[in-house]
């Protein structure tokens, strides 16, 4: 069963080809959900996760929240409060060019979650860090609006009319 509205990546990079932008394969997922889709919010940060924490405070209407958070593998930008405190007001997903902690705790928690890896150290807050702008990482942009379709296969970036059309 599926907790997407959209066709598996496979099927729909196999639809559009190149038309579509593939993310490289060097997320892991850690969220209760394999699959989840939404339109994208963003937020850039680095080794803070105050606009992260600030972002999923608000109500997630099924939006994937996109973090660039540097891939740095020196602290995690995620952990079990502020992943529930996501799926608790609704966000779809979080993927996140970054690391998580509480890995355990968020293995029970009802979201989507692609990040980097895990380490126990937490960021610490600083009030640093952007909202809404467009992002690139793993090879490919991601702008506010745009669609995220993530599944066990990865993850593929969607314009709004591509997502419209496979709906």
């Amino acid at each position: 069963m599926s907790d997407t509205p959209f066709p598996s990546t496979c099927d729909i990079y196999d639809r559009f080809l190149d038309e579509v932008r593939v993310p490289w394969p060097i997320f892991r997922d850690f969220g209760q959900k394999r699959r989840f889709s939404g339109p994208i919010a963003t937020v850039k940060c680095f080794e803070d996760n105050s606009r992260i924490k600030e972002q999923v405070a608000t109500p997630g209407e099924g939006r994937v929240l996109v973090v660039d958070a540097g891939g740095s593998n020196r602290c995690a930008v995620m952990g079990d409060l502020v992943a529930g405190e996501a799926a608790k007001n609704g966000w779809a997903g979080i993927l996140l060019f970054g690391f998580v902690r509480d890995v355990c705790a968020v293995a029970e928690i009802d979201i989507g979650l692609k990040g980097l890896g895990s380490i126990p150290r937490k960021s610490v807050r600083r009030g640093e860090g952007t909202v809404d702008i467009p992002l690139n990482f793993a090879g490919v942009d991601f702008r506010p609006g745009d669609v995220v379709v993530s599944d066990e296969d990865g993850v593929i970036v969607l314009t709004p009319d591509q997502a419209e059309a496979l709906r």
